[in-house]
């Protein structure tokens, strides 16, 4: 993976100013799409996007955000609020939005960050869509602990003030399926290749394709797309970046792949387990830490070239891993996938070579050294999974906690003994589990936020217990005939 910067970053309703120069230049849509200029901006001004939409005859304009449970939400506002929308003055009914306040405190303000600018590359020609992402605040004016993308960046600021900048890249799968004749998804695939396959076999090859086109216009830069292991899996890289970008890149990448999918007559789902007996969908988390331009996980002179620093970051991610599990594996579905007997792991442990394990430290070195964290599924609020795995990160460096021996075995094959030899422990095996673990950490609940934390905990619990409470298909099939 290549870094990607973004200069100039800033936070909400006025960055740097940005000369021309400065700004992403313009690209065409793919032919047979409409005639649309599409750009995304880096430390623009008001003025500057002001000139933008006018010059691209953008007549609406989409301020995004995103709740605790990692949902898209947005309020769309025509030309003659813009300017208002650039100010940050435009105010929502939080209490309507999972997790955030009760309906006596519910006035919230979206306050646009300006780098997330870009004009979305369908629609009329002249009338145009733009977005730009936003963090959300109080009446009052103070940043809303419930805001999840503020949760993140709270701990990039952590990390700042011990001199680290966090790098990350994701690989999102995902399924396509057909939709029935009413429009609803079905679990229908629409083919039966395999990892890499091609044409005839990969008959989302068309849709991915599409997907990466209006991606690129929207200012990703995708590094590859192919077909995943079962059928009706795809997968699409793009370029890692900060923290802050990736968060921002994924939550617009998943939007993205949805609406194009739709387009194309199937449903795209993050769902990370949609089918027995085939592999699930991960988010391959990889990380690392820079600090003055360089790798702080490189050390040429280390074992196997590794830094204490990156030791002490995979000491934290083990002790924390099964606390924060809730939050970077969300759903009842998630377990269904953290199960043995494919490559999803299921144990927390780390290796140099193996993908069995929870961590993985792919081969390469110098600007390059990373981890890998594979874990996490596609399910995920964005915001909330990057902030709890770069905490327990840095809780391993400030502790200076040392994780134990690597297993550069098949885990799923280690012995009791083995397994107590290199500490291993299993992650949740339910929701429930997750959730009284997160439950029990008290921290995640500094690191989530009091707010957050609990109405996090009250969304997973209802969701858990309205699951154990249902009869399943399963439960008829085996039990009502023989019992």
């Amino acid at each position: 993976m290549a870094t990607r910067t973004r200069p100039g970053r800033t936070s909400s309703a006025g960055g740097e100013s940005a000369a021309a120069s400065e700004l992403i230049p313009t690209h065409k849509v793919r032919p047979g799409a409409p005639g649309a200029r599409v750009s995304r901006t880096i430390g623009a001004t008001k003025e500057d996007l002001l000139e933008l939409m006018r010059a691209n005859h953008v007549r609406f304009l989409r301020l995004q955000f995103t709740d605790i449970l990692g949902a898209i939400k947005n309020v769309e506002v025509p030309q003659s609020q813009f300017e208002k929308a650039l100010n940050g003055d435009i105010v929502f009914d939080g209490s309507s939005i999972e997790g955030f306040v009760r309906i006596e405190e519910s006035d919230m303000i979206l306050k646009p960050d300006y780098n997330t600018f870009a004009i979305l590359p369908w629609g009329e020609p002249e009338n145009r869509v733009a977005r730009l992402i936003c963090d959300v605040y109080t009446a009052d004016g103070k940043p809303f602990e419930g805001d999840p993308r503020w949760v993140l960046k709270r701990q990039i600021q952590a990390a700042a003030e011990l001199g680290y900048e966090m790098m990350a890249g994701v690989e999102a799968e995902f399924f396509l399926f057909q939709r029935g004749p009413d429009g609803k998804p079905t679990r229908t695939t629409h083919d039966s290749g395999g990892y890499f396959d091609l044409t005839p076999v990969d008959l989302g090859e068309v849709a991915r394709r599409d997907m990466v086109t209006t991606l690129e216009l929207m200012g990703f830069e995708v590094e590859a797309a192919h077909h995943e292991v079962a059928p009706g899996q795809h997968e699409i890289d793009f370029r890692y970046a900060d923290a802050l970008t990736t968060a921002d890149d994924l939550a617009t990448f998943k939007w993205v792949v949805r609406n194009i999918a739709w387009q194309h007559g199937l449903h795209a789902t993050f769902m990370p387990k949609p089918i027995y007996g085939q592999p699930g969908s991960g988010l391959h988390t990889h990380q690392s830490l820079f600090r003055n331009g360089q790798n702080a996980f490189y050390d040429p002179d280390g074992e196997d070239q590794i830094s204490q620093v990156m030791r002490w970051y995979v000491g934290g991610l083990l002790r924390h891993a099964r606390s924060f599990c809730a939050v970077t594996n969300p759903l009842v579905n998630s377990y269904k996938r953290l199960v043995p007997g494919y490559e999803a792991p299921v144990s927390v442990a780390w290796s140099h070579h193996n993908r069995s394990p929870m961590l993985r430290i792919p081969a390469r070195r110098g600007q390059g050294t990373r981890i890998e964290m594979r874990m996490p599924d596609p399910a995920a609020n964005p915001y909330l999974a990057l902030a709890v795995q770069l905490a327990a990160g840095l809780d391993g460096l400030r502790r200076r906690i040392q994780p134990p021996d690597p297993v550069d075995k098949n885990i799923f094959q280690l012995s009791v003994r083995d397994r107590r030899k290199y500490k291993v422990q299993e992650l949740p095996r339910d929701l429930g589990e997750a959730v009284d673990l997160l439950k029990r950490s008290p921290f995640m609940r500094s690191v989530l936020g009091d707010l957050l934390y609990e109405r996090f905990i009250e969304a997973k619990e209802r969701e858990w217990q309205d699951y154990i409470a249902q009869v399943h298909d399963w439960e008829i099939e085996h039990y009502l005939a023989k019992y």
